[in-house]
C-alpha cells in the first residue's frame, strides 16, 4: 500500500464503546480510518472492547487501510471502578512503545485515564500520543472536585517532562482526549451562565493556561480556527442543545511547538441530526505533515 506523508490523529470520546457500536461507530471507522484513533469513556471491559477493536480492524481492512493480514495495534486501559472512564488507543502505524496510567496517581477513580503509545510516522519519526480523559469534576462535590484537580496536578509533571524533551530534540508529543474544561469564553456557547460551573471555572481554565504558557504545548486546533466562536465538540443531552448548537469545546490536541507547526487542518465531524449521533461528543481529527 502507497501511503501518504500526512497521518490523521483523531480523538473522540465515545461516550460507551457498546452503545456507540449499536449507534453505528464501526461505519464511521470505516469511512474515517484514522492513522491513530483516541478514544475516551470506553466504559467497558476487557473481554468486550477486544471484539469491537477487531471489527474497527476489518473494517480498516476492506477501506484498504491495512492489508487482509495487517492488524491495528491496539490498547486500552480499563477503569477499575466499574462503569467509569477507560481510555483506549488503535494505530495502523507501528507502535514502538506503551505505557498505562500517569505515574503518581494510583487511586481507583484514576485508572483508565492515561495511556501513551510512540507511534513511528511514514517519514521515520517516532512521536508520542497521550490518550486522555480528564475527570468531569463538579462544582457541587468537593470530592469530586478534589480528584479532578489533583489529576490536572499530576499532569503537570509528565507535560513538563514531554516539553523537555521535545524541547531537547527527542520526540515531539500530542496529547488527545476530553480534557473537561472549555478554556476560553470562544470555547462554550454561555459562558457568562456558566462561570460557576465545573468545566468553565477559572481555576480550571487556569491549567490550561499554563500548559499553553509555562508548558509550551499548542491547542492545535484553535490555533489552526483562529479566535472564532467554537466550534463545539460537546452538546448535552437535554434539551435541545445539539440542535441549537449550545455546545462546549471539551475536546483537545495538545502538541509541543515542533508537531503543532506541521498541522494542516481539522475537521470535528458533528454528526448531521441528533438522532445520527453515536456519542453526545464529535470526533476531533487533525492531519499533521510528520
Amino acid at each position: 500500500m502507497v501511503r501518504g506523508m500526512t497521518i490523521t490523529i483523531t480523538t473522540s470520546n465515545v461516550n460507551g464503546i457498546r452503545a456507540a457500536r449499536r449507534k453505528g461507530i464501526a461505519a464511521w471507522a470505516g469511512a474515517n480510518t484514522p492513522d491513530v484513533w483516541c478514544m475516551q469513556e470506553v466504559r467497558a471491559p476487557q473481554e468486550e472492547i477486544d471484539p469491537i477493536f477487531a471489527e474497527f480492524g476489518a473494517e480498516y481492512a476492506t477501506a484498504g487501510k491495512i492489508g487482509d493480514q495487517g492488524e491495528l495495534s491496539a490498547m486500552n486501559e480499563v477503569c477499575r471502578v466499574k462503569g467509569r472512564a477507560g481510555v483506549g488507543l488503535l494505530s495502523d502505524l507501528p507502535v514502538i512503545d506503551r505505557r498505562y496510567g500517569l505515574p503518581g496517581l494510583d487511586e481507583d477513580v484514576d485508572s483508565g485515564r492515561w495511556i501513551e503509545a510512540d507511534v513511528r510516522t511514514p517519514q521515520g519519526y517516532v512521536i508520542t500520543v497521550a490518550c486522555v480523559y480528564v475527570h468531569a469534576g463538579n462544582s457541587d462535590d468537593e470530592i469530586k472536585m478534589t480528584q479532578k484537580y489533583r489529576f490536572l496536578d499530576t499532569m503537570l509533571i509528565r507535560l513538563g517532562q514531554l516539553r523537555d524533551e521535545a524541547a531537547s530534540g527527542g520526540r515531539q508529543a500530542v496529547l488527545c482526549g476530553d480534557f473537561n474544561i472549555a478554556h476560553t469564553p470562544l470555547d462554550i456557547k454561555n459562558a457568562k451562565a456558566n462561570e460557576k460551573h465545573a468545566g468553565f471555572l477559572p481555576e480550571e481554565r487556569a491549567y490550561v493556561d499554563r500548559w499553553l504558557g509555562e508548558y509550551e504545548f499548542v491547542d492545535v486546533m484553535r490555533d489552526l480556527a483562529g479566535d472564532i466562536q467554537g466550534p463545539y465538540t460537546w452538546w448535552s443531552q437535554r434539551g435541545r442543545a445539539f440542535d441549537n448548537n449550545v455546545g462546549w469545546r471539551l475536546d483537545y490536541q495538545f502538541a509541543t511547538p515542533e508537531l503543532a507547526q506541521t498541522a494542516r487542518g481539522f475537521v470535528i465531524d458533528k454528526a448531521p441530526s441528533y438522532d445520527a449521533r453515536w456519542s453526545d461528543h464529535a470526533p476531533l481529527t487533525i492531519t499533521y505533515d510528520v
